[in-house]
Parts: structure tokens; sequence; C-alpha cells
């Protein structure tokens, strides 16, 4: 089925109905008879039991408020590199911080840097379906920038932060990419923080 598994605008699913005197009416009773789920204003997605297909809520967050991509904890969970399991969705963007409360989820967006957004960011493709997500450093990136509480000065405090408050996985450390996080330190905000992270990556 068209549109199926990602979020599609209103004008792509009124074109959809040409030959109908009011497509908006149509799809105001696609959405009234659950066919179609309303996002937000404007951005619908099929009903996953009509089609089958489960829908992307990677490529939604990415739709819903941009320009973003997915990271921060979520992001370090799929990459497997913190054990418990994450349900809120956080994303970043140059845009204000906000959040959606949508039928499929919560999806939180932070706002960071514009110089900084672009940095470490991957399109990501899984059963055709692409995405914007950061890589594994960046999401650390982005989730030290987060926190308010990260230890600054001591490179030993900053390593028990990551093992006991993050619970990442140390061994991976040792196999992740520093440049990005250098890249990262180059914005002004936490640039210790960061400078004693690639620190402990070359220990």
């Amino acid at each position: 089925m068209q549109f199926a598994g990602i979020p599609v605008s209103g004008a792509a699913v009124r074109s959809c109905f040409p030959d109908l005197a009011s497509p908006e009416k149509k799809v105001q009773a696609l959405e009234k008879s659950g066919e179609l789920i309303r996002l937000k204003r404007n951005l619908f997605i099929v009903n996953q039991e009509l089609t089958g297909k489960k829908t992307d809520v990677r490529l939604c967050a990415n739709h819903i408020y941009g320009p973003s991509y997915v990271s921060f904890q979520w992001a370090l969970r799929y990459y497997g590199m913190i054990p418990e399991q994450v349900f809120m969705m956080t994303s970043a963007t140059t845009k204000r911080t906000r959040s959606f409360e949508t039928p499929i989820g919560i999806f939180n967006y932070v706002q960071v840097p514009a110089s900084y957004l672009s940095i470490g960011v991957e399109c990501k493709e899984e059963q055709g379906i692409s995405f914007l997500m950061a890589t594994r450093e960046k999401a650390l990136c982005d989730t030290i920038l987060l926190d308010n509480f990260v230890p600054r000065q001591s490179i030993k405090s900053l390593a028990a932060y990551l093992e006991e408050d993050i619970r990442l996985d140390m061994d991976i450390l040792t196999e992740l990419d520093f440049k990005i996080i250098e890249q990262c330190s180059r914005i002004g905000r936490k640039s210790l923080i960061f400078q004693n992270l690639i620190k402990i990556i070359k220990q």
C-alpha cells in the first residue's frame, strides 16, 4: 500500500484523490475512521493494521520536527552501548526544545548549536527506509551535552560517570572515533569534558 510505514503530508494524501470535489474532507474522513493517524498538523501515518508494515518511528521523528536527528540515550541503546531499555525517543535539533505527544509515542527534541548539529550524523537505511541518526560517538557527546551533572575536571570522575551513571559499556570506548568527539569539542560547550573523554578513549 502507498505510504506504508512512513509519515506522509496532508498534501500528499489529498493528491491521491484528484477527482473528488473536496480531497480535504476525504482526509478528514480517513482520519475519523482510523485509517490515517495524525502525528501533528498536516502530518500523518497510515494505520499499520491496514498496511501490515510497522511504522518506522525514527523516520517519524525526523519529520515531526526538523532539522533533527535521533540521538541521546535512545541511540546509545540502539548501538548496544547501554543495557537499559529506553522508551523515550529524543532527537537533536537547531530549533527550540519541544516535545510532541502522538498516538505512536512521545517525541522529544533538544536544541543544540547550528554549528554542532551536522557533526557525526549518518543517513541509515533499514528495510528500505532511510532516517537520520547520530553515530555512536555523537550520541555519547549529545548525552553528555544534555546532562548538567557531568564531572568537568577529573578524568577519573568522568570515567566513573560513564560507567556508573550512564552505565556505558566501557569496552566499546576503544572502538570509537575520537575525531568526531574532537569536532564536538570545538563548539565551545563542555570542551574540557570532551577532551577528557578523548583521553579516556586513548588510554
